[in-house]
């Protein structure tokens, strides 16, 4: 009895070491891999840059005075319209003291002259009417008396164009009346009344009195990248995004590349002009900041995987796709078309039914149920 109680307790305990060993080798065993599985879709790729800068009228003129002295009147503000030949302001001139002093000058001695001259010539209108003296002889009197009332004309026409910036004989034309060369909107008005300009010339580009533009015709400045330039092309589509106005895309034509780029922050940045298509219903402001989508390549319902499942071998693409086992995935190279940073279009190896590799699966933990107190 002994005895077959000690081999009782024996065949227990082997019994227990065995499922102590079962149970750790169970728990250290790795569950197997399972990993997810895409298959290719059919949709639209598009590579495309963006370029970024403002849209911005295509004709903005600067209005300058032709006379140097002070704005005396200001006839518009900023966001009106005007008309060609309309009144932007006027000028009181400050005439230079040395000019207006010669001037001054001239004119007494002009009015002397005159005086002088009308009785030389009265005198001598009386000789010759009384035959002393021969008509030719009497002509060159009266000449002389003709060029001094020009003469003394001229000085004060001279010194009424220093003090005031016209004369008698221009009428209604001056210059100190600034006026709009072109027809749009006031886009700015930077003086004042009071202020002091002056006038464009060889030396100086004046004083900007308001800047007028044509808001009927807009175009988008924007700048590129030298690695995207090459790809671009006068004539492409351009889908503008303005940052005021989140609700609306604008349509664009692109109509300039610059043949000459320009260093920014270390990289070289090319000029691009486009002309926007304008919608009636919104008001676009001068210089709003855009974004614009330039559609460099594109290919429509073409079968097209996730650029992350591609791996490489050498110079060759490839995923891997699941065999006729479960789980159990080989090599298949494809061949690839155009990316647009995320999807890839294939153009080879793969077909709609096709599983491909993924990520792998992870299990999700159970939440434990919350132990409510009281």
């Amino acid at each position: 009895m002994k005895k077959f109680f000690r081999i009782s307790l024996l065949v227990l305990f082997l019994a227990a070491i065995l499922a102590t060993f079962g149970y750790l080798y169970n728990k250290s065993r790795k569950k197997p891999v399972v990993y997810e599985l895409k298959s290719p879709t059919v949709m639209n790729i598009i590579k495309k840059t963006v370029a970024t800068g403002s849209v911005v009228p295509r004709k903005e003129i600067a209005i300058k005075p032709q006379v140097s002295g002070i704005i005396e009147e200001l006839y518009i503000e900023a966001g009106n319209k005007v008309e060609k030949g309309d009144l932007i302001a006027k000028v009181r001139i400050i005439p230079d003291m040395v000019n207006l002093n010669n001037a001054e000058s001239r004119l007494k001695r002009a009015k002397l002259n005159l005086e002088d001259a009308k009785i030389v010539y009265e005198r001598q209108k009386k000789i010759y009417e009384q035959g002393v003296i021969s008509e030719a002889e009497f002509l060159q009197f009266r000449l002389s008396y003709n060029n001094a009332i020009e003469e003394m004309e001229s000085a004060e026409n001279n010194l009424q164009l220093i003090r005031e910036g016209v004369s008698k004989k221009s009428g209604n034309v001056t210059n100190t009346l600034i006026r709009s060369t072109i027809k749009g909107m006031i886009l700015d008005v930077p003086v004042e009344v009071g202020n002091s300009v002056i006038e464009s010339n060889n030396f100086n580009e004046g004083t900007t009195v308001a800047s007028v533009a044509d808001m009927g015709e807009m175009i988008f400045k924007g700048k590129v990248d030298e690695t995207e330039v090459g790809k671009l092309k006068e004539g492409m589509p351009l889908v503008l995004s303005i940052g005021a106005i989140d609700s609306a895309k604008f349509d664009a034509e692109l109509e300039y590349i610059a043949p000459k780029g320009k260093e920014e922050n270390g990289a070289i940045q090319f000029e691009i002009r486009a002309a926007v298509t304008l919608k009636e219903s919104m008001f676009i402001r001068a210089n709003y900041s855009a974004n614009a989508d330039i559609v460099l390549e594109r290919a429509d319902s073409v079968l097209s995987i996730t650029e992350s499942l591609l791996k490489f071998s050498n110079d060759s693409a490839y995923v891997e796709t699941e065999t006729s086992t479960p789980q159990l995935f080989e090599k298949t190279y494809i061949k690839t078309g155009i990316s647009d940073g995320i999807n890839i279009q294939v153009k080879e190896g793969l077909t709609k039914e096709s599983k491909i590799k993924g990520e792998e699966k992870k299990e999700e933990k159970k939440k434990e149920p919350e132990n409510k107190q009281g």
